[in-house]
């Protein structure tokens, strides 16, 4: 019987978040502002109808465990390892900053030094759920600003346990700053050990249970991974969702990343649900009520102060401007680890309950607002940059600045692999172009290759003037993220109506869009992926080059119809088999 309770809570839970994130959906908020509104509604200070919040707090943390697997599944090792020098840099940069600000601004406010410093750290935490499930859904996640904000959310999070460890000392009750050491010293060794084991033990493993062909043995042995990562990590007095993040890192490093996530991504969004409603539940309506300028203001300074810091540091590891103040915007909100950070200093006595829940009332309006500033941040950033022109514009060579007026030549926008791949071409071609790249990183190391590279935000007007876009005869996209190429394509079109725009998308969905604001050609990577599988398949069927050559440009020029409806596949197929 004493599993009732929480199976009323639950049904409790989800019977009123189902027609509130109805409600959001249809007016085109995100969902979890939805989960956090329906935690205050349901929650003990309000309506009450969740008796038992504790309950609940230990599912919402499986959620947040599976939540951070999910990410980890979707980035990989190896993306995180070429990250390396930016996480320290970035994050460690971002950290101290912000510690150093809040806390130095709360200690003018007449707080004692630790409570100073506890106010740092609580702020300086930024939400990894939020953010990266935001970036996800945008396709950002892969683009300039998404990888320097998941950098310092992994910062963060490899943060969290030696911050813990700080906590007894601001109470002066702590072993001293030997503690912090060895904390960070176990995390160091822990981290290393399951990304050592694991990179040979679940390939292995995964192999073998897929030989047996059982899709429900596979998910468990998934989750069970997943689960297994987390635990060890808190057996040693770690977060249990960093073990969830390695082990995910590690399964999406192996051939099975991509099932291995979409098996997991169910239970990632009904617990992460959970998550959030139990952080509503944790607002006293009543004291928010009573004190609702105070905790406004709070909220607002968090998320100003926040976007000035975090767009320094993003300046401080080579990004452009607007780069830096579209990932400021990101990462201005307050992280779920500060909930539990916040938790344990009311424990320690370094929190009056007062204190606790005006941070608390300020931190979940920060959560709350950050869907909605992450998809405005890009217009954000153009508003803010509209009237400033780019610095550093240069070209990377000697020779390259003696032929600067360019005439009839190719800009290329992004100097990812496609934009790589496109250059090389034009260069064995004898064809003039001209790079455009916004991560400084990239940009040096092109000098080093001798390519005309330009540093600038690709997606400005000003920028594309100034490798002289108005005399080029074809400009080439390939950039991350799907809004930065909307607006590079609008831009581009509205500079030169004789232009020739061609794009690169993952997204099929984005053909019609992208054709809307410009673009001349767009180029779909999986149906490219498509042709070249289907003139494989006919040629095993002895058909000439010459007919697929032809079925495949007529598929480019219907704007690749015949492989998005599912009528018109018989006919041109049927032609050029001679039926």
């Amino acid at each position: 019987m004493h599993g009732i309770p929480i199976l009323r809570d639950l049904v409790i839970l989800v019977a009123i978040a189902v027609p509130v994130v109805l409600l959001a959906s249809r007016f085109n908020i995100p969902s979890l502002v939805g989960f956090l509104l329906t935690g205050v509604v349901i929650g003990p200070s309000a309506l009450g109808l969740v008796s038992q919040p504790d309950s609940v707090n230990g599912l919402a943390e499986v959620g947040s465990v599976l939540l951070l697997f999910a990410i980890g599944l979707e980035l990989s090792l190896s993306q995180v390892a070429k990250m390396g020098a930016t996480v320290l840099r970035g994050g460690l940069a971002q950290m101290l900053a912000t510690v150093a600000i809040f806390g130095g601004a709360w200690k003018l406010l007449g707080a004692p030094t630790n409570t100073a410093i506890l106010y740092g750290v609580l702020v300086a935490l930024s939400s990894t759920a939020i953010i990266l499930k935001v970036y996800a859904s945008r396709g950002e996640l892969d683009s300039a600003h998404g990888r320097i904000a998941v950098a310092v959310l992994l910062f963060q999070d490899l943060c969290v346990v030696p911050l813990m460890l700080l906590l007894p000392i601001l109470a002066g009750t702590g072993e001293g700053g030997g503690a912090v050491l060895r904390g960070i010293g176990i995390t160091a060794v822990v981290t290393a050990c399951i990304i050592g084991l694991g990179r040979f033990v679940i390939p292995w493993i995964l192999a073998r249970i897929v030989h047996l062909r059982n899709n429900e043995l596979f998910t468990l042995t998934v989750l069970a991974i997943g689960l297994g990562a987390a635990y060890v990590t808190q057996v040693f007095g770690l977060s249990l969702a960093l073990g969830a993040f390695l082990a995910g890192l590690l399964i999406a490093e192996s051939e099975y990343g991509l099932q291995a996530l979409s098996d997991v991504l169910p239970f990632r969004d009904t617990f992460s649900g959970i998550f959030f409603t139990s952080v509503g539940m944790l607002m006293d309506v009543r004291f928010f009520a009573s004190h609702a300028l105070a905790i406004i203001g709070f909220a607002l300074a968090i998320v100003l102060g926040k976007t000035i810091i975090n767009y320094g540091v993003v300046r401080f590891v080579k990004r452009s401007q607007r780069v830096g103040l579209v990932a400021g915007i990101g990462l201005a909100q307050v992280g779920e680890f500060s909930f539990v950070l916040a938790a344990s200093a009311v424990g320690f006595g370094l929190l009056r309950p007062e204190e606790y829940q005006l941070f608390l009332g300020a931190a979940i309006l920060t959560m709350m607002a950050a869907p909605f500033l992450t998809n405005a941040s890009s217009d954000i950033a153009d508003w803010a940059f509209r009237f400033r022109a780019m610095p550093t514009m240069e070209f990377a060579t000697r020779e390259a600045r003696a032929v600067r007026p360019l005439q009839d030549h190719v800009i290329v926008v992004g100097y990812g692999l496609n934009g790589r791949n496109v250059a090389r071409a034009l260069r064995k071609a004898n064809i003039q172009y001209a790079v455009i790249e916004s991560n400084g990183q990239v940009v040096r190391q092109a000098r080093l290759d001798r390519e005309p590279v330009f540093f600038g935000d690709g997606t400005r007007g000003e920028v594309l003037e100034r490798v002289g876009i108005k005399r080029a005869r074809v400009v080439v996209f390939c950039l991350a993220s799907i809004n930065d190429e909307r607006r590079a394509v609008s831009v581009a079109r509205h500079l030169s109506d004789k232009l020739h725009i061609v794009c690169r998308t993952r997204y099929v969905s984005e053909i019609t869009e992208l054709q809307r604001v410009g673009a001349d050609e767009v180029v779909p990577e999986e149906f490219e992926t498509s042709l070249e599988i289907f003139a494989r398949v006919l040629r095993k069927y002895g058909v000439p080059d010459e007919k697929i050559r032809d079925t495949a440009d007529t598929a480019r020029r219907d704007h690749y119809e015949m492989l998005r409806e599912r009528g018109a596949t018989n006919t041109p197929v049927d032609g050029i088999l001679g039926r």
